[in-house]
């Protein structure tokens, strides 16, 4: 995992500018980087430099820009009106949005980062770009719940992502279309667990039920 320095991502970001048209023809290798350093004016070594696993800390240096023109876009919108799945799918297509030109890259992405090396990279950039949009929308959850959110909408952004690397379309129609689906099935699954645990709520407690026929439900006679 890179570590956040301002200071370095100037250069980072220069890289990722010239690799991403060389990564879609040849692939997240060393020596795309090597030649996107070079493409950038930066000196020979500077891909080591940087980015200390090579493509793997690149790729995951784009996801954290994508997390930032997300949050970008999201502060910038008038979303106060917006329903919580109206806010989730406005920031998840934010989120996408930065990639829509350079889809090639980001499938060639997808299959490197499925090398051993890559180890758990992918995961981690599902999970921050769910964090982040959580973080976008002002979410104050705790506990469990801070967790069941990012689990369930890293895996609608993972679904939605094998969908938008498959969409032709420049609007991105199918993509939106299956998200708004996907967070359709979400919000009925939760609507579900709600009405559950009310329903639950409501029935009698079995152990209060029994302590009361064991020590007063049952009348005694002398």
């Amino acid at each position: 995992m890179i570590e956040e320095f301002p200071h370095l991502d100037a250069a980072r970001r220069a890289i990722l500018e010239a690799a991403l048209p060389i990564a879609a023809f040849d692939g997240w290798t060393r020596k795309t980087l090597i030649e996107a350093a070079r493409d950038a004016g930066l000196p020979d070594g500077a891909d080591e430099l940087y980015l200390p696993r090579g493509p793997v800390d690149l790729i995951d240096f784009w996801g954290r820009e994508c997390d930032l023109a997300m949050e970008n876009a999201y502060a910038a919108a008038d979303t106060a009106d917006m329903k919580v799945r109206d806010r989730v799918t406005f920031a998840v297509m934010a989120r996408l949005e930065p990639m829509r030109g350079d889809r090639e890259a980001a499938r060639r992405a997808v299959a490197r980062l499925s090398l051993p090396d890559a180890g758990g990279t992918a995961p981690r950039i599902l999970w921050r770009a769910a964090d982040s949009i959580w973080r976008a929308m002002g979410d104050k959850s705790t506990d469990g719940n801070w967790y069941s959110k990012r689990a369930t909408l890293s895996g609608v952004i993972g679904s939605t992502f094998a969908v938008f690397l498959e969409d032709q379309d420049p609007e991105m129609a199918e993509t939106r279309a299956f998200l708004d689906r996907r967070i359709g099935n979400v919000m009925e699954f939760e609507k579900a667990k709600a009405n559950f645990r009310r329903f639950k709520s409501a029935l009698p407690d079995p152990l209060k039920t029994l302590s009361k026929l064991r020590y007063g439900g049952v009348k005694r006679y002398n």
